[in-house]
């Protein structure tokens, strides 16, 4: 079920990507960012309605709640790097820093995860990968955009583990609320040291002319955020990263093709490779003796609080 929950989630992910860059065109990347938060977190605040809730900001340590500031830099990375390539390209640079931010996590147990070996699968899988990256990068654009790219990635992965850390001991939802209550005012002050206010009005779009789809990128981010919340605890980071990337380059070359945008041949193949990899991966993954030593807690989160 959890793989299936990271390929919808990658689906959701290309979504918000398409929908956050069209907000980002429209208003700069900066004062996207405060709208995208503010829809998110008026979503999120559902969470209060509900009885029994758990406390939100009692809990230690108290890095768990980073999540949302390391979050508002992937929203920016992301918006600066839609307005100037297509939807297909900021998905697979990304790809990168998630992979070498992953491997970390696994191979270190960091932000509270639990150690992970690096089984012979996951070294063919991690080939094929790096063979998929190198066989998308064939952008104008991607040697200027990788050192933005990578960073989007990290902070993917990072913000989504401390996001998930955080949830457990909050709740998904209330985790999600927690996650936009402090990236808003970083968002806040980033555009007002960078935005002036006459230019955002000569931005803002005249009453019935705009696309009001393009507002609603921070309620799905709630729901990203959410699914991430549940996932990452049951999924190795590496594997995630996979599964979330093959959704998200597919599903990033139809909304491509629905714009009119071409997409090339490296991108579809370099896909494939990289999902060829994930195959190998899982499949050597059904008789990990991780799953087996599951029932004596071995295979759970770090204890390191």
């Amino acid at each position: 079920m959890y793989p299936i929950l990271a390929l919808v989630n990658g689906i959701l992910l290309a979504i918000m990507v398409s929908i956050n860059g069209e907000l980002s065109k429209q208003y700069g990347v900066f004062s996207a960012s405060i709208l995208i938060h503010i829809a998110g977190t008026a979503s999120a605040s559902l969470c209060l309605l509900k009885k029994g809730k758990k406390p939100l900001w009692t809990h230690h340590p108290k890095w768990i709640y980073l999540g949302g500031a390391i979050g508002v830099c992937t929203t920016v990375f992301q918006c600066i790097a839609a307005e100037s390539m297509s939807i297909t390209s900021v998905v697979a640079l990304g790809l990168l820093g998630q992979t070498i931010a992953s491997l970390f996590i696994d191979k270190l147990g960091l932000l509270g995860m639990k150690k992970r070996p690096f089984p012979q699968s996951a070294l063919i899988s991690l080939c094929l990968s790096v063979l998929g990256i190198f066989m998308m990068l064939d952008d104008e654009n991607a040697v200027v955009a990788i050192g933005i790219a990578c960073a989007a990635g990290i902070s993917v992965v990072l913000s989504r583990t401390i996001n998930a850390y955080l949830a457990e001991k909050t709740g998904a939802l209330q985790g999600a609320l927690i996650n936009h209550l402090i990236g808003l005012p970083i968002t806040i002050l980033l555009a007002a040291a960078t935005v002036k206010w006459s230019d955002l009005v000569q931005r803002a779009p005249l009453s019935g002319t705009s696309q009001p789809w393009i507002y609603f990128g921070g309620v799905l981010g709630v729901g990203v955020v959410m699914l991430f919340n549940i996932i990452v605890p049951k999924l190795s980071s590496f594997l995630l990263t996979s599964l979330v990337f093959i959704a998200q380059i597919f599903t990033g070359i139809i909304l491509d093709s629905m714009q009119g945008l071409s997409c090339s041949d490296a991108s579809l193949y370099g896909g494939l490779v990289i999902a060829f990899g994930v195959v190998v991966y899982m499949a050597a993954d059904r008789i990990n003796p991780c799953k087996r030593t599951k029932a004596s807690g071995k295979c759970g989160r770090n204890k390191t609080d």
